[in-house]
């Protein structure tokens, strides 16, 4: 039965919302102006409105939620983006999968934050809520779903499916509602999907309360008093940001079959640019706190920050980047939308920056080589020109489209190897960058002067060459580009150490956030070196099979063919593809593919023997079984060494009818490397076209070959009973045992021969693994024989590719290490903020 309230109430909030967001503006926007007798109501009513505002952006969320939980497909988004089969998790993921979702997302987010803000800054109150509530009101704008004419103000997720698509049911039946939705995108299956979006969306909002205090420092004219409420938030942002960044990298190394953890993917480059711009802001305006330069930098990065990530939803969301993106979103309709959310506020900071330019306190002193100030500034310039160097190939497309809209021709192309382009230029950056943050920590804790600094890096300079010789001479490090990176890597970290160890001494590990941050880029620069520069491929084709024309040469060569149970030697390992498992609800591990019988129900099937792991049995036969997404296939691949078996990998692989096979890999982790394994094609057996094959004779005893395994008919015995089928009396029902042998396994094939007066019943066994029907045709008494209709159809096997990745763990390690210095940072800039505000300065 259809459901409309749900949706109707979904649709009303979000008028509320926009509604009493445009109210909030402006009643903040009095209350900014008010005398001191009109401020309280103001205030008051600001806040209440905000709350109002607050109410229903929630109450949107869970509308939305709601229709996708309990499965009302009558709503094209649900439809469109959930299943029935899909466990609560993965029904989260799916709340974001589309646009709409996303900008509830967002919405949700600046609400929390807001709240945050509200009830810790009553000072900049009204003038940063004026800019929250604008904000909001463009997100919320992106939802609403109105048409006037030929006007088209937002997309709605309340629409209903009839209401969007053309199907033919809908005149027949406009009240029909289909059984089922068309699923979450097979990538966004996965357990990183359901935290990474929430995080990345805190951190697009968190870059709002920076921007927000600068613009209401313009406003208020206090042009520096800004800097310290917004200190602590865009440290939090960066964090949040650089966070929602990393998870996204290891989202990609866990779930997506390209053997890395970033693609240099046009979606990619847009989060990383203003998180780029972010930390090069949190280093100027700490600059200012300090000496009172840097301030009109500070406000120009925090601007740029702000605007490129309404620039990044721009490129992700407008359709854009359709041809140059696997990550980007179909257009809506909504790219002109999103063009004037972001050049309102552009032209709204460019606006007031440039009416108090002139008024912006400046420091007249010139930076000397050897004060902090000068190296913070080259490092802010690295940072920014490492932005700009991404920001400008990526947006090729934005160019063109531009060029297109005013009648022109643009032919430029992205670059055609982006992982290549990127690279040679952001290795060269990073690498100043780890040998800056080196020598600047110096300059940061103390005055220094030629000698001084000369004495100062004397020691950690030879500490880092002998730190950086080990690690060439163990890792066998040869290449001179590379050679360089482990030289930067290693003096970044000796340097920042050096400092941290001073500070660890003095009690103060509340100032040692820097020091932690930097430490943790000479990690992160070392293990991507090792990572990449060094994955080293094992599964080589030596076979000269061609497995996929359309595939590339590289592909080809650096994959192999695993027939099942067939050793494989692949370097110093020797593996093995033992056959397809499923996920089972309530049993740990994995269980057989052919234990289980499908029902025709969703993520449902019938155990057709017992299901026990590691003694303990789980379910019995004939038991009905709940699938973990039923789509799914494990492939277990057991590594061998010198006849031991070392560790069991389970590959995923799931066939999807729009975009192929859809593969997410399994690695065995050590301390040093991860061999990471991924499945690029398989054997699909679900409706195998079974060849006709030989009638075979064969008497108990005897041994004979079926598809060139050899096989033992042990023998045969009368049955009292079958499965599914119950014998009546004078039946006579008789079952041949065979085992057939397949390398190291024995499998076990039970054809069935059935008697029932007059007639002759032949039931089956089948084995898919090995590609073999068997059925029992005839019995000749007077030879003792029986005769053996034998069926093949191809055995089982995969196309794997494996590689080792040294070192991929001290680059994991080194993002936890800056996260943390990010952390003990906005400690320390809330504490002082917390301590300033006490004494009425906020």
């Amino acid at each position: 039965m259809m459901n409309t309230f749900m949706g109707n109430l979904g649709h009303f909030m979000v008028i509320l919302a926009f509604v009493s967001a445009l109210v909030s503006a402006v009643s903040y926007y009095y209350y900014t102006r008010a005398g001191e007798l009109e401020k309280a109501s103001w205030r008051n009513f600001s806040r209440i409105t905000f709350y109002i505002h607050g109410i229903a952006s929630v109450a949107i969320a869970f509308s939305l939620f709601e229709i996708i939980y309990n499965h009302r497909f009558e709503y094209f988004y649900a439809y469109s983006h959930s299943s029935m089969g899909l466990p609560v998790h993965y029904m989260i993921s799916s709340f974001w999968e589309g646009q709409e979702g996303a900008f509830i997302l967002w919405i949700f987010w600046n609400v929390v934050l807001g709240l945050v803000v509200i009830h810790t800054n009553k000072f900049w109150e009204g003038p940063v809520m004026l800019v929250f509530m604008l904000v909001q009101a463009f997100l919320v704008s992106m939802i609403l779903g109105v048409v006037i004419g030929d006007l088209k103000i937002g997309s709605s997720p309340f629409m209903l499916l009839r209401d969007v698509s053309e199907a033919p049911i809908f005149q027949i039946n406009p009240e029909f509602v289909p059984e089922d939705g068309t699923g979450l995108n097979p990538l966004l299956q996965n357990i990183w999907m359901v935290i990474h979006p929430p995080t990345l969306f805190l951190g697009y909002a968190s870059t709002l309360i920076p921007f927000a205090f600068l613009m209401a420092g313009l406003g208020l004219k206090k042009y520096s008093e800004w800097i310290r409420p917004a200190l602590p938030w865009a440290i939090f942002s960066a964090m949040i940001l650089g966070m929602g960044i990393i998870m996204g990298a290891y989202w990609a190394y866990v779930t997506l079959n390209f053997g890395g953890y970033w693609n240099w993917d046009p979606v990619e480059n847009a989060v990383y640019v203003p998180w780029l711009i972010m930390v090069a802001a949190i280093h100027t305006m700490i600059t200012f706190k300090k000496s009172s330069t840097a301030l009109k930098t500070s406000m120009v990065l925090v601007i740029s920050s702000f605007i490129l990530v309404l620039y990044a939803t721009f490129l992700v969301r407008s359709g854009v980047l359709g041809d140059s993106s696997v990550h980007s979103f179909t257009d809506l309709g909504l790219s002109g939308q999103l063009l004037i959310y972001m050049l309102f506020f552009l032209a709204v900071a460019i606006f007031l920056a440039v009416r108090e330019w002139k008024h912006i306190p400046t420091s007249e002193k010139e930076a000397s080589v050897y004060s902090r100030e000068f190296w913070i500034f080259i490092g802010a310039t690295t940072l920014g020109l490492m932005a700009f160097q991404v920001i400008v190939p990526t947006s090729i497309p934005v160019y063109n489209a531009l060029v297109e809209s005013f009648g022109g021709l643009s032919n430029l192309a992205p670059p055609a190897d982006q992982i290549g382009f990127y690279t040679k230029f952001q290795l060269w950056f990073a690498v100043a960058l780890a040998l800056l943050t080196g020598i600047g920590q110096f300059f940061w804790w103390n005055k220094m002067d030629k000698q001084d600094l000369k004495n100062a890096l004397i020691t950690p300079y030879i500490v880092s060459m002998v730190l950086a010789a080990l690690i060439i001479t163990i890792g066998k490090v040869y290449d001179i580009t590379y050679i360089v990176i482990v030289l930067a890597g290693a003096f970044t970290i000796v340097a920042n150490s050096t400092i941290l160890i001073k500070l660890l001494k003095k009690k103060t590990f509340k100032l040692s956030g820097g020091s932690l941050a930097h430490i943790g880029l000479g990690m992160v620069l070392i293990g991507v070196m090792f990572s990449s520069g060094y994955s080293d491929t094992i599964s080589i084709n030596m076979s000269g099979l061609t497995y996929k024309k359309d595939w590339e040469d590289e592909l080809n060569k650096e994959n192999v063919l695993l027939w099942i149970n067939k050793p494989l030697q692949m370097k110093e390992y020797e593996v093995i593809y033992r056959g397809r498992y499923k996920k089972v609800v309530g049993v740990p591990g994995y269980v057989k593919a052919d234990a289980l019988e499908a029902t025709g129900e969703i993520n449902q099937s019938i155990a057709v023997r017992d299901i026990a792991i590691n003694d303990q049995l789980y379910h019995q036969k004939g038991d009905t079984v709940k699938l973990v997404l039923e789509e799914n296939s494990y492939f277990k691949v057991e590594y061998y060494q010198e006849d031991d078996l070392k560790f069991t990998l389970f590959p995923m692989s799931q066939p999807n009818p729009t975009m192929g096979l859809i593969s997410s890999p399994d690695s065995k982790r050590y301390l040093t490397r991860d061999l990471y394994t991924h499945v690029s094609a398989i054997n699909d057996y679900e409706e195998p076209e079974w060849k006709e094959g030989d009638r075979v004779n064969a008497a108990p005893g005897e041994q004979f070959f079926i598809n060139d395994f050899v096989t033992r008919f042990e023998g045969a015995e009368v049955v009292n009973e079958l499965d599914g089928l119950p014998l009546e009396e004078g039946d006579v029902a008789v079952k041949a045992n065979l085992t057939i042998l397949d390398y190291d396994v024995e499998k076990k094939l039970a054809p069935i021969f059935l008697i029932r007066g007059n007639q002759v019943g032949k039931i089956p066994d089948i084995d898919n693994d090995l590609g073999i029907r068997v059925e029992v045709e005839n019995i000749v008494p007077e030879e003792n024989k029986f005769v053996f209709k034998v069926d093949t159809y191809q055995k089982d096997y995969v196309v794997m590719k494996a590689a080792v990745k040294p070192m991929i763990n001290v680059l994991w390690l080194g993002t936890i290490v800056m996260l943390i210095g990010f952390s003990v940072a906005i400690f320390r800039r809330f504490d002082e903020f917390q301590k300033m505000k006490k004494k009425g300065l906020e």
